[in-house]
């Protein structure tokens, strides 16, 4: 039987695994690529699809191509290799599993780097067909949106300066500025939560740590799993304090309405434990440790 973690837990594993990531942020939005998947991915191209009643897979399908929103800032999740080209993390994978179940080789997928705050857009207007990114589950996202998952549980927390002693949690952001990107849950919940804080918004993570090493801004907030990845490159200047002080569940963003290519997701999810804890190990997971794949919510 796998053991179950703590959620503080699991952030530490995501701490261990993401401490072997390299490079900087490219930070960038907007771009697309054909992405290529490392061999021995743990997951083949589906060579039938039975997927009668979603006009997105039929799009798709038109097309010859998948067009999915992703994050290429965020370490261990949802990264872009400015070097390499190399997309690489856990969502990027989810977003290559759910392609291949569809049908659709690697060749045929073009990855879309998507702002958090054009997220419902992007989904709504038809520029990409799928979201994977962080993306956590609300309901007021679910009132633009459909969310198949979730596939993933985390929570909130915060990246300081390495020799501040002011913030040891969030207990202590009264008076301090926080910055996380525009759109997101944890800017929305240091509103509405801690009036007493100042809030600044970027587009990307990535520019709030840029805020934070030059002294701009007191403190990043978003999820804990990217922070820790954050503090994982420049352990130096950066680290996470406190505890996570909210459960995300992340899921992945589909058109409203689409029972039908929600429906499949979530079922390949919940037949495909194996494939998920592969894709986990690999990634979040390389320190060893594991954590339980959350079970979906077929709302």
């Amino acid at each position: 039987m796998r053991k179950r973690m703590t959620l503080l837990a699991t952030v530490a594993v995501a701490a261990l695994a993401l401490a072997g990531c390299s490079g900087s942020d490219s930070g960038t939005t907007g771009s697309t690529d054909a992405g290529s998947s490392p061999s021995g991915a743990p997951f083949e191209v589906a060579k039938t699809v039975d997927l009668t009643g979603s006009p997105t897979f039929d799009a798709m399908t038109e097309r010859g191509s998948v067009k999915v929103g992703v994050k290429e800032d965020q370490p261990g999740l949802g990264y872009l290799d400015a070097a390499t080209g190399e997309r690489t993390g856990f969502d990027i994978e989810i977003a290559r599993w759910i392609a291949a179940s569809l049908g659709f080789s690697e060749d045929q997928i073009e990855f879309i780097a998507i702002p958090s705050a054009n997220r419902e857009a992007a989904i709504v207007n038809g520029d990409i067909d799928y979201y994977v990114g962080t993306y956590s589950i609300t309901d007021k996202r679910k009132e633009q949106v459909d969310f198949a998952g979730p596939y993933f549980e985390t929570g909130q927390g915060l990246l300081v300066a390495s020799d501040n002693t002011d913030i040891k949690s969030e207990n202590d952001l009264a008076g301090k500025t926080v910055c996380s990107a525009t759109g997101s849950t944890p800017i929305q919940n240091i509103r509405d939560n801690f009036p007493d804080t100042k809030t600044v918004e970027f587009d990307t993570y990535s520019q709030c740590v840029d805020a934070l090493k030059d002294g701009s801004v007191d403190a990043v907030t978003t999820d804990a799993a990217i922070l820790i990845g954050y503090a994982a490159q420049e352990p130096d200047a950066l680290k996470v304090v406190g505890e996570p002080f909210t459960v995300e569940k992340y899921g992945v963003g589909l058109p409203k309405g689409d029972e039908a290519l929600r429906t499949f997701i979530n079922e390949m999810f919940t037949n495909g434990g194996e494939t998920w804890t592969a894709i986990y190990d690999s990634t979040l997971g390389q320190s060893g440790t594991s954590v339980e794949q959350p079970a979906v919510d077929q709302y």
